[in-house]
């Protein structure tokens, strides 16, 4: 006598028990949008501002799009998001980059006695300008700065955060902060017309000659009673 095969059966195969699914979904839904991946360079936000500093340049302030300064950078425009915000804050952060040199010039007025705070503080803020490795940033953020009122508003703040309101502090004159700001408006003003509009003899000049004739004028801006 044979025995009888075994009834077939229609029950379906057992599940995995919660917690051994290999499902990677649950993962990649988990992952917060926009927030880029911890092994990402950290060369990243210093190629983001480079890519702006280019864009803000060559198209200006209303013409640069964050997609664009992160096509430029070959990044996706949420990693620009991510480090910086909107466009306006990635401006911001351009300018603070490209001024650092001359972040240092309340140091310049500082060391020595304010007899020659004029020849101090006009040889160290043409010396950012003339080298060309500082002017280069510093020039793609004026042209942005100089055509759009947003752009100017940032960059007027941080510049008289950071810089103008520093040096008067160093002055303990009278109008400390006006002083400073006329004192800039003619260094500044020189630069420009050198490095920008390069108005000859002006540009050609040599920078010792210069400095000869404009710190006795940023002196008296500083100083005089």
């Amino acid at each position: 006598m044979t025995g009888n095969p075994p009834p077939a059966t229609d029950d379906p195969a057992p599940e995995p028990p919660a917690g051994d699914s290999t499902d990677p979904a649950p993962a990649a839904r988990g992952r917060r949008r926009g927030r880029p991946p911890r092994t990402e360079s950290a060369g990243t936000r210093d190629r983001i501002l480079a890519a702006a500093r280019e864009e803000f340049s060559a198209r200006g302030y209303e013409k640069t799009s964050v997609r664009g300064i992160a096509k430029a950078a070959g990044v996706d425009s949420a990693l620009v998001h991510h480090y910086f915000g909107t466009k306006e804050q990635v401006f911001e952060a351009a300018v603070e980059v490209a001024f650092a040199p001359a972040l240092n010039a309340p140091h310049a007025v500082a060391d020595g006695p304010l007899e020659g705070v004029g020849e101090r503080l006009t040889r160290f803020v043409l010396g950012v300008w003339d080298n060309p490795t500082t002017r280069a940033p510093l020039l793609a953020i004026l042209r942005s700065a100089v055509n759009n009122e947003t752009a100017a508003a940032v960059f007027r703040r941080l510049v008289a955060a950071q810089l103008l309101r520093r040096v008067a502090a160093q002055l303990d004159l009278p109008d400390a902060e006006l002083r400073a700001e006329l004192a800039a408006a003619q260094i500044v003003g020189t630069a420009m017309m050198r490095y920008v509009i390069r108005l000859e003899p002006l540009a050609s000049a040599d920078l010792e000659q210069i400095i000869a004739r404009v710190a006795p004028v940023v002196q008296g801006h500083l100083t005089a009673p």
